[in-house]
């Protein structure tokens, strides 16, 4: 999760900032947040699974 949050920082502050920064790592940054935001969804579901067979 903390992953998905350095990310989001990272694009919000890059696309508001603006330039070249943006134009180049704009769309890799939303891609790997999306990512990591599926991972993290992934790791809660499997959590939630295993903890609940008690």
């Amino acid at each position: 999760m903390l992953g998905v949050v350095v990310s989001l920082f990272i694009g919000i502050f890059g696309m508001a900032r603006g330039g070249d920064f943006n134009a180049r790592n704009g769309n890799r940054m939303m891609r790997w947040r999306v990512m990591l935001q599926g991972l993290a969804l992934l790791l809660l579901a499997l959590a939630m699974m295993l903890g609940s067979k008690s």
